[in-house]
């Protein structure tokens, strides 16, 4: 508990003596408790503050000047408008994950130590490092494959992150139930649940074999997508603190003006990102959920190359279906067919009448084929379709909210390049293919979950770390924790743990307080 406390004091010192409570209490509304608690954490330090740049850059220099937990909580809470509102959310968005990088030597100490003496002598000239961010950085080396030169790219997790990162995530959590427990109206914003999810997460992301899992699987689903590439996964040289894999030479799309030097269509391009996503998701079940313009390149041949595969998204095949069908649906404004859909695929209650949820459909999609084409967006209406169809007792589908997530930075991505993309237009052949492909899921639903039980009883026993890792990645989708999940059972054993731990912590804190106004 001591740890815990002194952990918490050198945290909140940080974000006393930063500018980030200041701008956030001019969007969101803080408790005069928690004012007063940082300002106490304030006294004698000295601020290091900018004034001559917008309160948005402030705020996320503020935030990354505090290291990795902060990082993390800021762009997991950047995901949660429903928490910190819209204003707060949107600052966040640019928050940048960079921070300077470690030494060299240290750096091949660690690749050593984690895949081997003997695997680490086929390393030939590791570089110095080329980028780095709060939980890895990343060199550049070769390896001989098969008596051929190749250059690899090799992501090492800094040295003690997840152990910095949990200390701090533990210290959080208890200050974020001391908050739950003085301040009652925060009770509602589950501000213990929300560091928990963060916690399991960053945890997750802080394991490169499942990373490297994500990029086999999307590397083999797309082996013959034409102008599409994902770097090569070298399994013997990645560890859960390493991984290697091909290293890209590419432009990144926002270099707009280097990008047309190729000869590349933008155009062309805006409606390829769009539709290699949507074929992702409706043929293969499996697509990037991280697609901003950092994880988009061009290499010189002007194929479209993703890289960073720390957040995938899975769709199965009635959701795919599903999803293919109200989207096309949508396109053709066929909002009856949209309906039964939901129906026939007890994505509603049975006794939902039809015409209604048509007419409630159509409420949702008019409005938009009325607008201009700049401002039609397949992830905005989504998200109106959840919100809308939750009023029928639709049941929340995790893997549809990430994708509906996804979609709207991939919309806006192309929108980038071409701000003139039509949507609908770019969606309809990709929708129309695969829906003439494959089986009406109405009448095949029973076989599908027929053949998955089948299919799962074939497969071994998968390793721990990829049931924690799909869990983590549904919670990210849904912002909450399923009461019958094992991590909810974890969740309330925390809670237990720190009510337990509240009258002394409060205490313990309090004595810290005047400690730091006797020091400092």
């Amino acid at each position: 508990m001591i740890k815990k406390l002194i952990t918490l004091f050198k945290i909140g010192r940080k974000l006393a003596l930063s500018d980030a409570i200041n701008i956030i209490s001019k969007i969101y509304e803080i408790p005069i408790l928690i004012k007063i608690f940082f300002s106490l954490l304030a006294l004698f330090g000295k601020k290091n503050i900018n004034q001559n740049i917008s309160e948005e850059e402030r705020l996320c220099r503020s935030i990354e000047s505090m290291g990795i937990t902060f990082i993390k909580l800021g762009q997991f809470l950047a995901t949660r408008p429903d928490i910190i509102g819209e204003k707060l959310s949107d600052q966040l968005q640019t928050l940048q994950d960079k921070v300077p990088a470690f030494p060299k030597d240290i750096a091949l100490s660690e690749i050593k130590k984690s895949v081997g003496d003997e695997n680490y002598e086929e390393f030939i000239n590791i570089s110095e490092p080329i980028a780095a961010a709060s939980i890895a950085q990343v060199h550049k080396a070769q390896i001989k494959e098969e008596g051929v030169l190749k250059e690899v790219a090799i992501k090492i997790l800094r040295p003690n992150i997840k152990k910095i990162f949990n200390d701090e995530i533990e210290a959080l959590m208890l200050f974020a139930y001391m908050i739950e427990s003085l301040v009652k109206k925060t009770k509602r914003l589950k501000l213990v649940e929300v560091v928990f999810l963060l916690k399991e997460i960053t945890n997750h992301e802080m394991d490169l074999r499942f990373e490297a899992a994500a990029a086999n699987e999307f590397y083999e689903n797309t082996i013959n997508d034409v102008g599409f590439k994902i770097p090569k996964i070298y399994w013997k040289l990645t560890s859960d603190n390493v991984l290697t894999l091909d290293w890209i030479n590419g432009i990144s799309i926002r270099e707009v003006e280097k990008i047309k030097l190729l000869g590349v269509n933008i155009k062309s391009l805006a409606k390829d990102i769009i539709q290699h996503f949507l074929r992702h998701a409706v043929r293969d079940g499996y697509f990037h959920a991280d697609m901003h313009q950092g994880n988009l390149l061009l290499d010189n041949s002007g194929q479209l190359i993703f890289i960073d595969f720390g957040i995938m998204g899975r769709i199965d095949k009635i959701n795919r279906r599903f999803l293919a069908e109200i989207l096309y649906g949508f396109i053709k404004r066929d909002y009856k067919k949209v309906a039964e859909v939901h129906i026939a695929a007890s994505l509603v209650p049975q006794n939902v009448n039809a015409e209604e949820l048509a007419q409630a459909l159509r409420s949702i999609g008019e409005p938009i084929f009325g607008q201009s084409v700049k401002n039609i967006s397949g992830g905005k209406l989504l998200k109106q379709l959840f919100d809308i169809t939750e009023k029928f007792n639709m049941q929340t589908q995790p893997q549809l909210l990430l994708l509906q997530k996804t979609m709207v930075v991939v919309e806006g991505v192309a929108r980038k390049l071409d701000p003139d993309a039509n949507i609908w237009e770019i969606s309809q052949p990709v929708l129309e293919k695969w829906l003439k492909e494959s089986k009406d899921p109405i009448s095949e639903i029973g076989s599908i979950l027929k053949d998955t039980s089948e299919v799962l009883k074939k497969l071994p026993e998968l390793p721990q770390v990829m049931d924690k890792a799909n869990q983590a990645l549904t919670y990210l989708a849904s912002g909450q924790i399923p009461q019958s999940s094992n991590t909810y059972s974890s969740l309330n054993e925390k809670k237990t743990e720190l009510k337990s731990f509240k009258n002394q912590s409060i205490v313990g804190l309090l004595f810290l307080v005047i400690l730091s106004i006797i020091v400092f």
